[in-house]
């Protein structure tokens, strides 16, 4: 923010002097990056940091040089009494908004038979002392009333707008646009725009345009004053490559409550130095001034973080001086605080405690010799993720950290049925504007890198989020964790058995991060796997694995077959610890048999184990898979499937005749739910 000294001065009581001015800003958090002479003042230029655009005008900067320094705060006045009226606004100008989340608040003034011509002299140097030009009464006062209370204003040739009406809508697709500047641009479907009955004639809080401008031939001028949303203002600005000092405080956040105050002000002074009658009242369309938010802050919560043992007293009249109307509650251990509508920036108890240190002094904060550090157990949430680094290493799973952004052809592949891709328009990822939906093409561009690095036997995961968009452009944003493995096919076991691997790994998490509750893999088709299951904890779907088809394998140029799985990582952590059962060791002898059985290709794993596990056999300890085969001399479109079970009485050693009972009731049962054949 480039302020001028003397400008700053005229709203304090005493004047500051350039290095008390320079010594206070740098104590408050602002410091002054360098300033020169201009005239008899001096230009300054203050560092503002992006939570504090309150500070991106004159009397912000004096607000808080007078909260700092005991100088009291005269702001301008603004009031409108005396000024000639010519009728209500509403009988020369008619205001619509389209598009009340991009546009908040819109109001306009009409100011009839002004004067164009050139400003008075102080005028003039207010505006030379920060490097602007001036242009004309007109437009000088728009400028100046921006960089004296930080609201933009625009000011149009009322004869210029068709209809004599503004109407704030989204731009047409290609819809043209000529700025103030001359420079011709074609508009995008997302941009909003100040518009007359028939076309734009500004674009919303940037810039504008040359059509509706203010010249010699004016006589009757509509005022604009508003409120544009900041990242719609950014990313019109930015795609356009159009900045102005507008744009650079919209893209912060406006005082919706300065947008009536800066409209007065500077409908009084055009009034003043160019003439004319002021219709009488304001055309509103939006929101009306907010209320005021309740911000609470404990006295002791403010010791113990700033180090310092300021009385509650002594914050209260610290936080006064900034107009946020402290009162001491519950017996005087909370402070309790009203912030004003130009401090978007306090929200929070420890933006009230920054606020108490600043203005009390950081140069009061104790150096001590020696940090004291308390002991803690680590996080819950972070012990799990170290859990899951560590089931995953010691199974050969390298980590990887990769960028956020893939190319929208990748990305695409891999969105959620029903949903849309989140991007940016960021002009440094043109190559990859798309935000990752799934964490996948991140690993599989990292496999290629492999490849190419002649890398064979790859085993790669990664924990990270990811965005979707519920529908189309317009829906809601989704970001979700998500945690993601890749390894390769071996080619002397096949894919079958690097599904198998990968599904060992992924139950050895659910185990080692939750417990012992079986997960259940159900069949499923999904895109750009040509075999997969969905993974399921408790009827709650936890994520999905398979084996990467051709066609995507294609798309990202791997030579080799890969397996993969993608789970909801909150969802697999969300139970961690896990609950241990804690069991002697068995005194007896268990008993194993295998079972090797014919059935349809149809038939899963987890049907033929759902049927012995619903059995209840007798004696039956666990029952695991050991292997299929396909083949001779079994029948094309069946296979053979090995199970193996394990019997254990805990009172005493089984005998083979009591076990071969319980393994003839499996095979009936095997025979009879899913079609099973004993395999001679």
């Amino acid at each position: 923010m480039k302020a001028s000294l003397n400008w700053l001065n005229s709203y304090l009581d005493r004047p500051l002097t350039l290095e008390e001015a320079a010594k206070l800003f740098t104590e408050l958090g602002f410091p002054t990056e360098s300033w020169e002479p201009v005239g008899g003042d001096w230009a300054m230029e203050v560092e503002v940091t992006s939570n504090r655009p309150d500070l991106l005008s004159h009397v912000g900067l004096a607000r808080e040089a007078a909260a700092a320094s005991g100088r009291e705060l005269r702001g301008p006045a603004v009031g409108l009494e005396g000024a000639k009226v010519a009728g209500k606004a509403e009988q020369f100008a008619s205001v619509r908004c389209e598009d009340a989340a991009m546009c908040p608040l819109y109001t306009a003034r009409v100011i009839r038979g002004v004067k164009i011509g050139p400003s008075p002299k102080w005028l003039v140097e207010r505006l030379e002392s920060v490097g602007l030009r001036s242009v004309n009464n007109v437009v000088d006062v728009t400028n100046f009333v921006m960089l004296e209370q930080g609201q933009p204003l625009h000011a149009f040739d009322l004869a210029k707008l068709s209809g004599h009406a503004i109407v704030v809508r989204r731009a047409k697709k290609d819809e043209p646009f000529t700025a103030i500047d001359q420079s011709k641009h074609k508009l995008g479907a997302s941009m909003l725009v100040i518009a007359d009955a028939e076309k734009p004639v500004a674009l919303a809080g940037v810039m504008g345009g040359l059509e509706s401008e203010v010249s010699a031939a004016t006589k009757d001028v509509l005022l604009e004053s508003a409120v544009f949303d900041p990242l719609s203002v950014r990313k019109a600005s930015r795609a356009l490559r159009l900045m102005s000092d507008s744009s650079y405080r919209f893209e912060r956040g406006v005082d919706v409550a300065g947008v009536e105050r800066a409209s007065r002000r500077a409908a009084w002074l055009i009034a003043e130095l160019a003439g004319g009658e002021l219709a009488e009242g304001v055309i509103r369309v939006g929101v009306g001034d907010p209320a005021p938010r309740r911000v609470t802050m404990r006295v002791a919560r403010c010791q113990a973080l700033t180090g310092v043992e300021i009385p509650a007293g002594r914050m209260v009249e610290l936080l006064g001086k900034i107009g946020v109307c402290p009162v001491l509650e519950d017996g005087g251990k909370v402070v309790a605080c009203s912030a004003p509508s130009h401090r978007m920036d306090l929200e929070r108890e420890v933006d009230l405690i920054e606020e108490v240190i600043r203005l009390h002094g950081l140069e009061h904060v104790p150096m001590r010799e020696r940090i004291e550090i308390a002991a803690r157990p680590a996080p819950v949430s972070l012990a799990a993720r170290g859990q899951l680094r560590h089931v995953l290493t010691a199974h050969g799973y390298y980590e990887t950290v990769t960028f956020s952004f893939v190319a929208p052809r990748q990305g695409k592949a891999f969105l959620p049925a029903g949903t849309s891709g989140v991007m940016v328009d960021d002009d440094r990822r043109k190559a990859e504007p798309m935000l990752r939906p799934s964490l996948l093409p991140s690993l599989l561009t990292c496999r290629k890198a492999n490849q190419d690095a002649g890398n064979r036997e790859v085993r790669l995961f990664e924990t990270s989020a990811t965005w979707v968009r519920r529908g189309d452009e317009k829906g809601l944003i989704v970001e979700t964790s998500r945690l993601a493995m890749l390894a390769d096919v071996p080619g002397a076991s096949g894919a079958g058995e690097a599904v198998r691997q990968l599904r060992g790994v992924i139950d050895e998490l659910q185990t080692s991060l939750a417990g012992t509750e079986t997960l259940t893999y159900e069949p499923a088709s999904r895109a750009n796997l040509s075999a997969a299951a969905e993974i399921k904890r408790g009827g709650k779907v936890l994520g999905f694995l398979g084996v990467l088809d051709g066609t995507t394998q294609g798309l990202f140029d791997l030579q080799t077959a890969v397996v993969v799985a993608e789970l909801d990582l909150d969802v697999l952590l969300e139970r961690y610890p896990p609950s241990r059962k804690v069991a002697e060791l068995p005194r007896y002898p268990a008993v194993e048999r295998d079972l090797s059985v014919i059935v349809e290709e149809t038939i899963t794993w987890q049907a033929i184990e759902g049927v012995v596990v619903g059995l209840g056999v007798t004696w039956l300890e666990s029952v695991g898979f050991v292997g299929v085969y396909r083949g001779k001399p079994i029948e094309s479109g069946r296979k053979s499937v090995t199970l193996r079970m394990v019997f254990r009485d805990p009172s005493g050693t089984l005998r083979h005749e009591q076990v071969d009972e319980q393994v003839n009731r499996v095979v009936e049962a095997l025979g009879a739910k899913v079609g099973a054949s004993l395999r001679a």
